[in-house]
């Protein structure tokens, strides 16, 4: 199996040790975060702090990046190559929240940290709420805007600053087996009703074989699930304001859904990403994949031997000729507050996220690109899969980024919920059990830890 690419996933799996020092950070940040001083997070003035970003290029300069992409070497390189005063060492630190353990740690020592660091969206919150992470506002972000598509530019205009740049995206997308839908006198369906009707034949066809599996230990992907049927379970106002409200329509519709296919054994629950899980994709066992649009890669490099037999769709709609779709991972490059050398990072990573050959190069590695200008581009649209048989597959994945439903947001310490995501809906996904009982256990563990560390949380 190519590990390389399996790095490109949302990881939203980590483990309880990790998370506890993680919170632990978080406590001690919440005075910090309602404060209104820009110490340490960029110049006074914008206008020179901007003027200063440019003029940092020009200076000899070593930064220090950590990011788990695998080859974003190559993408570096080309960094270098154009302003060659600045030097760029590049860290595996560890993905998600091994990395952000060892960030935060790094961060409260006041040594050891990196310069920029790659965060996922999901993660970014605690960071710039608790100022680890600079407002790059002063270094002229929001000129950069209309670079992104909203969904992304959303996830890091934070709290009143712009706490990233967008680094790559994963529209929801529908990956299913051509081959086994046509042996079937089947077509990709349009709504969650036909996917419940497919899902039905399927395994009617052949008791072993499913529509498609769900992870019990994946919050990331019930969380897109929910997004996608217009939920909006987290919110939060000002610094220490929180609501959770798993139970409501968006989420409702998910576990309705969801908890029927699980009773009548219609789905797999399994463990996404596992040797096991690849060889059944491979076999034919599931007919389909809900994943991002950065799962074409993992797809050719891990089952090779299915090109041609796969497509990209839309994901099903909840109501016909609807067009709503959600995110399923990605993740910003951040300037870490502790650096010494904050306007040529900040300049380092916009270049690398927002201009043309940043961007481009990022996409050629595996990373589903963030900005409009990629995703407009005729060569981009116009690309040819040959492991989707010549599907323009970046047509439907540049559909669903359009279509991303406005307004989702993530808790300030959405690391933690997702930890404890396998002890309610994870269980309930396994034993096919209701799962609005097991989002409201959920609800339950979220907002009795968010008192604890010292927001206010209101339960919808």
């Amino acid at each position: 199996m190519d590990t390389s690419r399996r790095s490109l996933r949302p990881s939203t799996r980590t483990a309880t040790r990790t998370v506890l020092a993680l919170s632990a950070a978080l406590t001690l940040s919440l005075t910090a975060a309602c404060s209104s001083s820009s110490s340490g997070n960029g110049a006074a003035n914008p206008a020179a702090a901007k003027s200063s970003a440019a003029d940092a290029l020009t200076t000899p300069t070593t930064l220090t990046f950590w990011t788990w992409v695998p080859s974003i070497q190559t993408t570096v390189d080309a960094f270098e190559k154009k302003y060659p005063n600045i030097k760029v060492n590049v860290v595996n630190a560890g993905q998600s929240a091994a990395e952000y353990t060892k960030l935060q740690t790094a961060i409260k020592a006041g040594s050891g940290a990196p310069d920029v660091a790659q965060i996922e969206y999901f993660a970014l919150p605690q960071f710039a709420l608790s100022k680890q992470v600079v407002d790059l506002t002063a270094y002229g972000a929001a000129s950069l805007k209309s670079s992104y598509t909203p969904s992304a530019w959303n996830q890091v205009a934070l709290q009143g600053g712009i706490y990233g740049y967008p680094q790559d995206t994963g529209p929801l997308t529908m990956f299913y087996r051509t081959d086994i839908f046509k042996s079937l006198g089947l077509t990709a369906p349009t709504t969650w009703d036909e996917f419940a009707a497919d899902a039905a034949k399927i395994h009617a066809a052949d008791p072993t074989h499913y529509i498609t599996s769900i992870d019990p230990g994946d919050a990331g992907g019930v969380d897109s699930l929910i997004w996608q049927a217009g939920g909006k379970p987290y919110q939060t106002t000002g610094s220490t304001s929180v609501t959770v409200n798993l139970k409501d329509s968006g989420s409702a519709k998910f576990a309705t859904l969801w908890t029927s296919l699980l009773s009548r054994k219609l789905v797999d629950p399994t463990p996404g990403w596992t040797t096991d899980w690849w060889k059944s994709m491979g076999s034919g066992k599931y007919a389909m994949w809900i994943a991002g649009a950065w799962a074409p890669g993992s797809l050719e490099t891990t089952i090779a031997a299915t090109k041609g037999k796969w497509a990209a769709a839309p994901v099903p709609q909840w109501t016909a000729g609807a067009n709503a779709s959600a995110e399923n991972g990605g993740s910003s490059d951040a300037v870490v507050s502790t650096s010494t050398h904050k306007a040529a990072a900040a300049a380092f990573a916009a270049w690398l996220n927002s201009s043309t050959e940043g961007a481009t190069s990022l996409n050629s590695i595996g990373l589903f690109p963030a900005t409009t200008g990629l995703l407009d581009s005729s060569a981009f649209l116009d690309q040819t899969f040959p492991f989707f048989n010549g599907q323009k597959a970046n047509q439907v994945f540049a559909a669903s980024s359009k279509a991303v439903t406005a307004g989702w947001q993530y808790l300030p310490y959405q690391v933690y919920a997702n930890s404890v995501f396998k002890d309610s809906v994870g269980q309930a996904i396994t034993n096919g059990s209701d799962l609005s009982t097991a989002l409201g256990s959920w609800q339950t563990a979220i907002s009795q830890y968010g008192t604890q560390q010292g927001f206010t949380v209101a339960n919808g």
